[in-house]
């Protein structure tokens, strides 16, 4: 099927707002986590899990989605996924305990996982080849801007408001979201197979040796962006002393270096292989690891600026990896999509939770995982990248 070009670039920019749920539904609040934790005269650890909730729940509901989808169409199960993300943001937004808040933040995570895989999906049902691998890129700047923006909404809406403001304008972002979807062709019509074909085809895939490894490879890469974003408000407020205004600058300066490597992707996928670019990538999250473990006593700069170099680093790599992932399979694009976004997010609860432990300094540890963890992508991704050529 010919998309004409029109459809296209009206379809990115719905897909940009989809695949920026996840950033939007975090980002937002995170100035608000240690006034929480001391109104509600909670532990830093309970009140992280209404992150380690909400990427639990994502990443579970991301493995249903995605066969749903290869079965009944694309547009019906996003419609579905996107009003529950609405009545969970306004159920968080009512919230007078932590245990409330938690709750309807794993119900915002069931919701948001259909905007983030499907929008995944879509790119494949839309765009082709190295089409595809630039709309990519396109989508991945404008989605930077949540995780630029968000946090600093969120601290203007403290200052002035509580902070159930920031779920209710949550909930106003998807039921905007709702009205793009709905006006979007659909790409992926409901076929004849059977939902038991879906998952026979989907079983396959998750038993793909290769495959599943080079998910969790990428998902590794990823976690120390992961244990930023977890450990990040607490570090800069509680360990630095910096206000919730303060540190929402901090975080979209992070983002900014987000947006940066994306853009810089972008350039350098005119010229370079986008696998050549993820090992440029991974290279660059390890030696920004590594001057973040040296500058830890620095202060809030010390920290902020070879984290920039890191989240910089991650954004050159993150498109094409994304596309190298989609290439590995031919068919059950949504299944494929599921499997992929539920690595990357299980791997991002993981580092949250991780973070978020009594450790003497975060910093150092956020450091270490992320030489770790590039250390061990650049091991293995070059070998398992020839044995795909080969």
């Amino acid at each position: 099927m010919t998309i004409p070009a029109p459809v296209k670039i009206r379809a990115l920019l719905i897909l940009a707002l989809l695949a920026a749920f996840p950033p939007l539904s975090t980002d937002m609040y995170l100035p608000a986590l240690p006034g929480m934790a001391a109104n509600w005269q909670t532990t830093e650890a309970v009140i992280n899990l209404t992150l380690v909730g909400f990427f639990v729940s994502f990443s579970l509901a991301l493995l249903f989605y995605g066969p749903l989808s290869d079965r009944y169409g694309r547009k019906p199960v996003l419609l579905g996924g996107i009003s529950i993300y609405v009545l969970a943001c306004l159920a968080c937004a009512q919230a007078g305990s932590p245990t409330a808040l938690i709750v309807g933040r794993v119900l915002q995570g069931i919701g948001a996982a259909s905007a983030s895989t499907l929008s995944l999906a879509m790119t494949k049902d839309y765009f082709v080849g190295a089409e595809r691998e630039k709309a990519l890129a396109h989508m991945a700047v404008i989605v930077s801007l949540a995780p630029m923006l968000a946090p600093v909404l969120g601290g203007l809406m403290l200052a002035f408001s509580h902070w159930s403001a920031i779920f209710y304008t949550q909930s106003l972002l998807g039921v905007i979201a709702l009205c793009g979807v709905w006006r979007l062709r659909e790409p992926a019509p409901a076929t004849t197979r059977t939902l038991g074909q879906v998952m026979g085809s989907y079983l396959r895939l998750m038993c793909n040796l290769r495959f599943m490894t080079l998910c969790t490879l990428i998902a590794l890469g990823m976690t120390p962006l992961f244990c930023f974003i977890g450990g990040s408000s607490f570090i800069f407020v509680t360990y630095f002393g910096l206000t919730e205004q303060e540190y929402s600058y901090f975080f979209a300066f992070n983002s900014a270096a987000l947006m940066l490597g994306f853009w810089i992707c972008g350039r350098l996928l005119k010229r370079i292989p986008g696998f050549r670019i993820i090992l440029f990538g991974y290279a660059g999250i390890l030696v920004s690891s590594t001057v973040l473990f040296f500058c830890s006593d620095l202060g809030p700069w010390g920290m902020a600026l070879p984290m920039a170099g890191l989240t910089l680093s991650l954004g050159m790599s993150r498109p094409p990896s994304s596309n190298f992932l989609l290439e590995q399979v031919k068919n059950d694009a949504g299944s494929a999509a599921s499997l992929i976004m539920f690595t990357y997010f299980v791997g991002g609860a993981t580092a949250m939770w991780f973070i978020a432990l009594s450790w003497d300094n975060k910093i150092t540890t956020l450091a270490l995982v992320g030489m770790a963890t590039s250390a061990l992508v650049l091991m293995l991704l070059p070998r398992l990248g020839r044995a795909q050529q080969e």
